[in-house]
């Protein structure tokens, strides 16, 4: 059965024990809060996790800066719908050998000669693409989103944590999220090629 953005919402508001709404662009508190996260927290779910069905592959065409020899002198541009690149390889797999990189805005600089293969995260909007463990994160972080100015209520803050918090272990025990070497850790910063952690951030989902 075809799933639409209003049954995420209204999911996002079971979890608050709230009454559904009829649209997301329905005159009423929890659909105009809803509308106002919907998309933007999808793209930060997507972003934040390498899910499995979101990772595509292409085949992008570099061009040489003329920057010199020894630094990243090749750029590469991003796919319109890429969130954010998985660090390159000389193949394109996750394991094949990696190479120097980092990323700038739309673009992908590195030592490596193209075409060059990539994998990356993709801007996927239709909810009948997504997995459905990733599907019951985005309702989760929803409902965190919009708890408290809609219930005004802390304790419903905490069940939305705690929904969150099962959907996304569910989603690791399914291997629904690749992990494991450069391919997935919880800082986005130590997915690039120069292992930047971001300060006071060190975790890594092993």
């Amino acid at each position: 059965m075809a799933i639409t953005p209003l049954d995420i919402a209204n999911m996002a508001l079971a979890v608050l024990d709230e009454a559904p709404i009829d649209s997301l662009d329905q005159d009423v508190k929890a659909a105009r809060l809803l509308n106002l996260h919907f998309d933007l927290t999808r793209e930060a779910e997507l972003t934040k996790y390498a899910w499995v069905f979101a990772i595509l592959r292409a085949t992008v065409a570099g061009s040489d800066t003329g920057s010199g020899e020894c630094s990243p002198n090749f750029a590469y541009e991003l796919p319109a719908d890429c969130l954010r690149p998985l660090p390159p390889t000389r193949n394109g797999e996750p394991d094949g050998v990696p190479v120097s990189w980092r990323q700038e805005a739309g673009l992908i600089y590195s030592d490596q000669p193209g075409p060059l293969a990539i994998r990356y995260l993709a801007n996927l909007t239709d909810p009948n693409d997504w997995d459905a463990l990733f599907t019951e994160v985005l309702v989760a972080a929803l409902a965190i989103k919009v708890a408290h100015p809609l219930t005004h209520k802390s304790g419903m803050i905490d069940i939305a944590r705690s929904a969150y918090d099962r959907a996304l272990d569910a989603a690791l025990n399914a291997n629904a999220i690749q992990r494991g070497g450069r391919s997935y850790t919880a800082s986005w910063s130590s997915q690039r090629g120069d292992n930047r952690v971001a300060p006071g951030d060190n975790r890594v989902l092993r």
